[in-house]
């Protein structure tokens, strides 16, 4: 089944491309089908970009899924153009007053890592939308900043800055096969990552009521459930691009950062080469996995959702 999105969303064409199946608002409103209804809280400055991506693994699965884009009442992005943020994204302000509910929202990262939480512009107001998740949507997937805002908010859980970036695409391992969310997962993965800050695993487990399901001996827990708030966290990328991490390094060259070649991802580390996806397949079960679990709890009757 296809993933609904507006014709004229740049993504449209993007996926429609690729050979994911898309949908246009008028042919899904002729499927007697109660479409899942996925929110994306994109905090990330290349927005389209990002739509595209979320919007490539969220329309993978089996499922009819409508896609909706969701920015920050009052914060202004400088990187995408205001027509388009016009046309397709609503304020969280005029989501939460109209009392509409989701089976499913992802909360994107964001590249304000070095701040403390308390000193982000919309702070305040991405509380907001975190206890607001608890009574108008199913289940919250928390990606890269957005996890570690979300793990600190309802469990108190703190960042640590790095002394260096953790950069490339790092070995982890699988440690709850039998989780739902890792059915089909081989016992380890790679996955690209690229943060400045990290989770501890000692602070997760101490904090209770967390499953790390993914983890690393290189750079810590990569994927946690948090039950009790219907959520998951990842502080990862499984849904970056093949030439995601290309793009940043390149960047910091270009602007002279002082940036260390992301390993494990160029062939031999050599970055005049073409970077390899190794992660595209996880990223999909990932995701799919999480939309499936949507689907198996969340009621036929939206009204329902959070009580």
């Amino acid at each position: 089944m296809p993933i609904k999105l507006p014709e004229n969303l740049p993504a449209y064409d993007v996926l429609s491309k690729e050979g994911v199946m898309v949908m246009s608002d008028d042919r899904a409103a002729r499927q007697d089908i109660r479409p899942l209804r996925i929110g994306l809280l994109n905090l990330m400055p290349k927005k389209i970009q990002t739509e595209n991506q979320f919007a490539r693994l969220i329309g993978a699965t089996p499922l009819q899924v409508e896609l909706s884009l969701i920015r920050m009442t009052e914060h202004q992005t400088k990187n995408t153009a205001a027509a388009h943020m016009e046309e397709f994204y609503r304020p969280f302000a005029d989501v939460a007053a109209s009392g509409e509910k989701f089976d499913g929202l992802v909360i994107t990262g964001a590249p304000i890592e070095h701040l403390p939480f308390e000193e982000v512009t919309y702070w305040d107001e991405l509380k907001d939308v975190m206890n607001w998740t608890q009574s108008h949507v199913q289940s919250t997937f928390g990606v890269c900043w957005g996890g570690m805002a979300m793990i600190y908010h309802f469990h108190g859980v703190q960042k640590h800055i790095l002394d260096h970036k953790a950069f490339g695409c790092i070995r982890h391992s699988n440690c709850a096969p039998a989780s739902p969310y890792l059915r089909g997962f081989s016992d380890d993965m790679v996955i690209p990552v690229s943060r400045w800050t990290e989770m501890r695993r000692d602070e997760i487990e101490s904090a209770g009521g967390l499953n790390i399901l993914i983890d690393s001996g290189e750079t810590g827990p990569c994927l946690v459930e948090d039950p009790a708030h219907r959520a998951i966290y990842i502080f990862n990328h499984f849904e970056y691009d093949s030439g995601t991490l290309k793009e940043e390094y390149d960047r910091d060259v270009e602007a002279g950062t002082p940036i260390n070649v992301p390993v494990n991802y160029y062939p031999d580390d050599d970055p005049s080469r073409p970077p390899q996806n190794r992660w595209r397949s996880h990223a999909h079960l990932l995701y799919g996995n999480w939309i499936n679990e949507i689907y198996q709890s969340t009621p036929y009757d939206m009204s329902e959702i959070g009580r």
